[in-house]
């Protein structure tokens, strides 16, 4: 049985491998292009190296890998026709990611930005904006694991939490629910309107003109799901006409954000290069789960943790 990463581990990561799984031969690549897929059984991968050129090549392929959560940029369908089973790391995201939206709601708050460039300037300014996180209002769209952990995070500060499900279904940290169909009518509520919905036939364009309308004029909307939850566009114009007062965006229609995009130059809109969940503790988590099913797929169980449908994408 061969294993092919296509990312760099470290050594000592490489080590415990090949030392827990005796009978794998891993091979490990700084990208795709190196990677020795040819008699590959397993393919590790971060899901976006993938299309139907590496298929093609990895013709002993039975289990992909996705050390991501994500895996809508990956030819789903010709993995399905193939019978390959696709995994991925579903619930290693929830701490980085909801420490990053954190920050990035305390920091607005208590007006850090301005303190920064108020240091830059040497200027001792008091007249600062802050404003306090409790008491306020954060709606959080797609409350998975993810989602959950944010919500558990702001009730420690006080703020009621409305999660928005496709189901309606109750959901931990979360004082109300409501369902897709009921988005635009509890946006009015929200200081904080907070996206973690991955990229699904139904997620896609979920937001639309309608729903900035809906929101407060000084709510600030964060995406840290996936671009194409919204256009671009509809971001721009809520806020250059001030529907909203703010967007933390993680994530983009076309990734890397392009130089001519009019976000890049509005000054009530924070760009995050897609590193919410970026953490020192990224890989080490992926492998565990890696290791947990390499045990179960060589004693021929098919059912691995975060199993994924690749018709579905999810």
């Amino acid at each position: 049985m061969k294993a092919a990463f296509t990312f760099k581990i470290k050594d000592t990561q490489y080590e415990e491998l090949t030392k827990q799984f005796p009978n794998v031969t891993f091979s490990v690549s700084p990208s795709i292009k190196e990677a020795e897929v040819e008699d590959a059984n397993i393919i590790v991968t971060y899901g976006e190296d993938i299309d139907e050129a590496i298929l093609d090549k990895a013709s002993a392929l039975e289990w992909i890998m996705v050390a991501s959560a994500g895996v809508e940029k990956m030819p789903l369908s010709a993995i399905a026709e193939r019978n390959i089973v696709v995994s991925n790391v579903k619930g290693i995201h929830k701490t980085p990611m909801a420490e990053s939206v954190l920050a990035h709601i305390l920091a607005l708050c208590r007006s850090l930005p301005a303190i920064y460039e108020n240091q830059k300037r040497k200027e001792w300014n008091k007249k600062v904006h802050s404003v306090e996180l409790y008491g306020s209002t954060a709606m959080i769209i797609g409350p998975g694991a993810i989602g959950a952990e944010i919500g558990r995070l702001l009730k420690a500060f006080g703020v009621k939490t409305i999660g928005c499900n496709r189901s309606g279904k109750p959901v931990d940290s979360m004082d109300d629910i409501v369902e897709f169909s009921r988005l635009e009518e509890a946006l009015p509520q929200a200081d904080f309107v907070i996206s973690v919905l991955p990229s699904t036939p139904e997620t896609k364009g979920l937001l639309t003109a309608r729903h900035f309308d809906a929101m407060k004029s000084t709510a600030v909307f964060m995406n840290f799901g996936r671009g194409d939850l919204v256009k671009e566009k509809d971001i721009v114009e809520a806020l250059q006409s001030g529907k909203i007062g703010h967007a933390v965006l993680d994530v983009f229609e076309e990734e890397p954000l392009p130089l001519d995009s009019v976000l890049w130059e509005l000054s009530n809109v924070t760009i995050s290069p897609h590193i919410s969940s970026h953490s020192r503790n990224y890989v080490p988590r992926a492998l565990e789960i890696f290791k947990e099913n390499l045990v179960n797929w060589q004693s021929g169980d098919r059912q691995l943790i975060n199993l994924l449908d690749p018709e579905r994408g999810y």
